[in-house]
């Protein structure tokens, strides 16, 4: 098949694609261009019709994307998404807007639009494509997403694409300037191509305006065959209403933002009535966009090296941000097949591990989870920056990271340990005073660490985070291909470069080297005993402090400060735990013999301490009775697989001491030699059932507002029944909810389902609901089916109505 059939062919396929897989859920927003924390475009009334309003920043600010169909017989003009309608001066027709669907990658909003007599019609998908594609890094590491309009009809019909300044500054009074930059054709597969640069006139670097890039450049690119011009919003879109098409111009009168709106655009022509043979007859075409923000750099890194302006990952690959953008403009076809191929592997294990609710909720969060990265480093040192989207823009929180990692052992656990590695060499190389880990490196983009030692003062909750996540990376990574699943096992373990933290493959097509099994054991104990201390050094922090709290903020510090917290202990004694499992990692018995001990002795005590005195449920705090909590921390002891019978703390297949013995799971007339008792699992997943509201989980006892992310982590390790209803009230929420920003992660249970006073948006930590899927990837696939006893009727519990654990008057 010759290369342009083939290209029509995928165009075709894909339209018929998107309009047959219909999403169940309606949220109120939806994602359109969401690739990093500066190029971040929302859909803001998806549950009305998409001309309404104009596109928004996840923060709810408008920015400028206007998108128009013309009919030149008709002389009618049709907005599709935005108001650039407004500028018109006469009445505009609105077209029938079918609905929208989404995947993990792309949202799709479908419109049907009539001809000037009976028989003619034609149908408009706008498809909006930010590809996760966690078989390539190269890819995924690129700051750019695709437009693509499909059109199918049997009458002429034009489009109209404009963006303006509100792209590059937060401040409408900034002043901007831009030019036209064109490609010659390089060859087959390298077509001509013209693009659009906007940026500030002054460039203010490594600063933010309304959480806004006050630095960077706008690359908006579009074919060559398609005509452009730059110039007033209102004078272009009435020519364009008035002729269907633009004068290939440019206006170079730079201006402020908001000074006679400078706009920016690109028009095609589709003849679909000459390319049907009959009247009747469809046709169908298609033109492709690409938009992406450029920072260079991305930010400012504490590195061991000292304050360090770092590079975007990109520029390991490509010497310009021009090459790089003209490559991601060509590389639509492959990045499209490698992010369908993980959306429909989505697809298969959401609803394998829950329902098609459930399938829609992870789809909805995935795009959100990377819209706060920005891959930075070398392609031998990658590194994962993060921001702490709205809730205070703090830079690799780790309170922040620690619930979205379901998302990434899930997507691709060598992501997880870009994340970790910023935090390891800052505190490796001395710059952070405290004996237990900080709580973040600064406010995006300048992480400048906290040499005073003087971060947000979450001791506990950020050491038992960080030992959790080590362990559970390891173990990922050291997971065997079949339990990884096929996005694991793709590529091969050929070429995987040399001197960094999990480089990148230098194949030709660019597809990372596969992840799992034996290719990564290597890797992952290099890094594991380059920061044995650090590890070690939280643990200490936690055997002194974890059984008995003080006074401080666990991540939930919406909540206020609280001692004895129940749920940050466990969290805590199982870091503990997690250190047993890295030492033993490394051959360090003795360590891991020490660590497994204070966590057994830690865990019965904290078994007495946390329960309330009927048995049925854990406290808030030890000392607080009459009152519940949401025992979310217990997914880390699945997750960990520390639920399975008598397994040790060893990660399977880094390192197996001469003395230890073969794990038997399942043997007949074994003991189980669990962690925690089965019965904290039963208690906790019978308390959920009791109190859940129409909305969800609430997080305890003291309000009605919940955290999603928590929710799934406790449905995780509760019973089949209780997941099932967990799903289906966050589901409900989030049809009915009258939240109007990104995906909310708190909000209430009850009434509207609003926000319950803090404003969280758009944050990365929709990751845990991933928490299912990670769940059935753990433990070599055996950590779920280590859960079935919370599906079996105990009837000698329900007989004896005893307390499941001991009860206690006093500590």
């Amino acid at each position: 098949m010759h290369a342009m059939m083939w290209a029509k062919f995928l165009a075709i396929l894909a339209l018929a694609m998107a309009v047959a897989d219909a999403s169940t859920l309606t949220p109120p927003v939806l994602p359109l261009l969401v690739r990093n924390p500066y190029l971040s475009l929302w859909l803001g009334n998806a549950r009305g019709e998409p001309w309404e309003e104009w596109p928004m920043f996840y923060t709810g600010a408008k920015v400028g994307l206007s998108v128009m169909a013309a009919v030149p017989e008709s002389g009618l003009v049709y907005p599709l998404l935005g108001r650039g309608h407004d500028s018109l001066s006469t009445q505009v027709t609105f077209p029938i807007y079918e609905g929208s669907n989404y995947d993990a990658s792309t949202t799709n909003l479908t419109y049907s639009i009539q001809g000037g007599v009976k028989d003619e019609k034609a149908s408009v998908i706008l498809s909006f494509i930010s590809p996760i594609t966690p078989t390539s890094t190269f890819r995924q590491s690129m700051p750019a997403s695709y437009i693509k309009i499909y059109v199918e009809g049997n009458f002429d019909l034009s489009i109209y694409v404009d963006i303006n300044g509100q792209w590059v500054s937060g401040d409408d009074e900034s002043r901007i300037q831009w030019e036209l930059s064109e490609r010659q054709s390089q060859g087959l597969g390298f077509p001509p191509l013209k693009t659009w640069k906007i940026r500030r006139s002054e460039e203010q670097l490594l600063t933010e305006k309304n959480d806004r890039a006050e630095w960077g450049t706008l690359h908006f690119t579009g074919p060559a065959e398609a005509n452009h011009e730059s110039g007033t919003a209102f004078d272009m879109r009435n020519r364009f209403k008035n002729t269907g098409e633009l004068r290939n111009a440019t206006d170079e009168n730079y201006r402020k933002i908001n000074q006679d709106e400078p706009v920016f655009a690109f028009s095609k022509d589709f003849k679909l009535k000459s390319s049907a043979s009959k009247s009747k007859e469809l046709s169908e075409d298609s033109i492709l966009f690409t938009i992406a923000h450029i920072q260079d750099p991305v930010v400012q890194f504490a590195a061991a090296r000292g304050l360090t302006l770092m590079r975007p990952l990109w520029a390991s690959w490509f010497e310009t941000a021009d090459s790089m953008v003209n490559h991601h403009y060509v590389d639509f076809d492959e990045s499209s097949k490698l992010a369908a191929e993980y959306s429909e592997q989505l697809v298969v294990d959401a609803l394998k591990s829950g329902s098609e609710d459930y399938k829609d909720i992870v789809a909805l969060s995935a795009r959100q989870v990377m819209g706060a990265t920005s891959f930075s480093g070398t392609s031998d040192s990658p590194l994962l920056f993060l921001k702490e989207i709205s809730s205070n823009g703090d830079f690799q929180t780790v309170d922040v990271i620690f619930p979205t990692f379901p998302f990434f052992l899930y997507t691709n656990p060598r992501w997880l340990a870009y994340l970790l590695e910023p935090l390891l060499e800052h505190q490796l190389s001395g710059q952070y005073p405290n004996k237990y880990s900080m709580h973040d490196i600064g406010t995006f983009p300048i992480g400048k660490g906290y040499e005073d030692g003087r971060d947000e003062y979450m001791p506990l909750e950020e050491c038992g985070n960080m030992l959790i996540m080590g362990l559970a990376l390891v173990n990922s990574l050291g997971g065997t291909s079949d339990t990884l699943g096929p996005l694991g096992s793709l590529g091969d373990d050929s070429d995987v470069g040399s001197g960094g933290v999990f480089p990148l493959s230098s194949r030709i097509d660019s597809i990372d080297s596969a992840w799992g099994g034996s290719r990564d054991n290597k890797q992952v104990h290099s890094w594991l005993k380059k920061s044995y201390k650090l590890w070690k050094q939280w643990t200490g922090y936690l055997v002194e402090e974890a059984l008995i709290p003080a006074n401080q903020l666990s991540t939930d510090d919406f909540a206020g400060w609280l001692a004895n917290q129940t749920n940050l202990a466990l969290k805590g004694i199982i870091g503990i735990r997690a250190m047993s499992g890295l030492s033993e990692a490394l051959g360090e018995s003795k360590d891991a013999t020490y660590y497994r001990d204070i966590s057994d002795d830690y865990i019965e005590k904290w078994q007495d301490y946390g329960f309330s005195k009927d048995g049925t449920h854990a406290r808030i705090s030890y000392t607080w009775y009459g009152s519940w909590t949401t025992i979310y921390n217990l997914f880390a002891d699945s997750i960990l697989c520390f639920h399975l019978p008598d397994a040790t703390s060893s990660p399977i297949g880094l390192h197996e001491p001469e003395t230890q013995k073969p794990i038997e799971h399942g043997r007949k007339g074994k003991s189980r030699t669990v962690f925690i008792d089965e019965k904290v699992y039963k208690m906790q997943s019978d308390w959920y059932h009791n109190v859940k509201q129409k909305y969800g989980l609430p997080l305890d006892s003291r309000h009605l507002y919940t955290k999603s992310d928590w929710q799934f982590f406790a449905a995780a390790v509760a019973s089949k029944k209780v997941r099932t209803e967990i799903v289906e009230s966050i589901a409900l929420w989030v049809n009915e909810t009258v939240t109007d920003r990104p995906l909310t992660d708190l909000y209430e249970t009850e009434g509207d389902g609003g926000f319950p006073g803090p404003h969280f948006l758009a944050r990365p930590v929709v990751g845990g609901h991933f928490a299912f899927l990670a769940l059935e990837r753990a433990c070599d696939g055996r950590a779920v089916g280590g859960l079935d006893f919370l599906n079996e009727v105990d009837v000698d519990w329900e007989d004896r109505g005893e307390s499941v654990l001991p009860q206690v008057d006093e500590l």
